[in-house]
């Protein structure tokens, strides 16, 4: 994206979001290098413990005369006592790290913000993007996701003709992925790490639980992948996602003789766009629907 000439500081630096990939450093883009190569400032956000991911993805082209500016979380998941609880904390620290990135760019220098995978997809860059890409001219470059690098490492395919994939936080509410796994043909499930009893509950409640899939670090050292039924759930960190892949051609588990089930929902007044995603779900998995003409039209 790029602001009008007339709406730029004039003379200022130009800022990218530089999209990663997801781990592997052979996975970034050409352009990605070249962008970090151009740059006169690299910055990469970390937990206070002062390791970045981003930076050690793109250690081998950070060159001894880059100026880096490291944009250090106050918190991450832990409690705060800012006043403004844990959102005003990372409020403060956005616009916070926003202006220390304003400094060089109105000093000229060209700025290249490091986000794992991709810049705009749940990418910490976002919050830098909306708070200066409307006074400086801004260019973000794409990364490959964590998402499609988890297909890649499982070997299967996510999603197939008219299929439906579900990108969803872990942190969602149980009910809310319960119901919105139930109801869609293939989804991803980020941000695990402590989320995922939780994550794990729901697939079992919808029903997913025998088609899901584990992916840990996808391409980088430490990669995992199995079943997400037999993931230990002390031994899961952040970066890992749940996958439920496409179902097209996947052997789906034999009903149990006597052991069915009739669920009974409620269509809503007034057709699909007011189903609920329980409905939507207990609709979708169901074998036979009964019921009047007009509900079943």
């Amino acid at each position: 994206m790029s602001v009008p000439e007339q709406q730029r500081t004039g003379g200022a630096g130009r800022l990218y979001g530089v999209g990663l990939g997801p781990g592997d450093p052979a996975l970034m883009t050409v352009r990605a290098v070249q962008i970090i190569g151009e740059a006169d400032v690299v910055a990469y956000h970390s937990a206070r413990h002062g390791r970045s991911i981003a930076r050690s993805i793109a250690a081998q082209y950070i060159r001894a005369d880059h100026i880096e500016e490291a944009l250090v979380y106050p918190v991450t998941t832990e409690t705060t006592d800012h006043p403004g609880g844990y959102r005003g904390a990372l409020d403060e620290f956005y616009a916070e790290a926003a202006a220390r990135l304003a400094v060089h760019l109105d000093a000229g220098r060209t700025v290249a913000v490091l986000a794992e995978g991709d810049p705009l997809f749940y990418g910490s860059y976002q919050h830098m993007h909306k708070r200066l890409a409307d006074r400086y001219e801004t260019e973000v470059i794409p990364g490959v996701t964590s998402v499609s690098a988890a297909a890649a490492r499982l070997g299967t395919p996510l999603v197939e003709a008219e299929e439906v994939l579900t990108i969803l936080p872990g942190t969602l509410p149980e009910e809310e992925l319960t119901a919105r796994l139930a109801a869609t043909d293939s989804a991803v499930v980020m941000k695990l790490g402590r989320t995922f009893p939780a994550v794990r509950r729901a697939f079992e409640a919808s029903g997913r639980l025998p088609e899901a899939r584990y992916v840990e670090r996808a391409t980088m050292a430490g990669e995992r992948t199995g079943d997400l039924a037999d993931t230990d759930a002390d031994t899961v960190p952040y970066f890992a996602v749940a996958v439920l892949p496409s179902r097209i051609d996947t052997p789906r588990p034999e009903p149990v003789p006597g052991r069915g089930e009739v669920v009974v929902v409620g269509t809503g007044p007034a057709g699909p766009l007011w189903l609920t995603p329980e409905t939507r779900g207990a609709l979708a998995a169901a074998d036979d629907v009964v019921g009047y003409t007009t509900y079943l039209d």
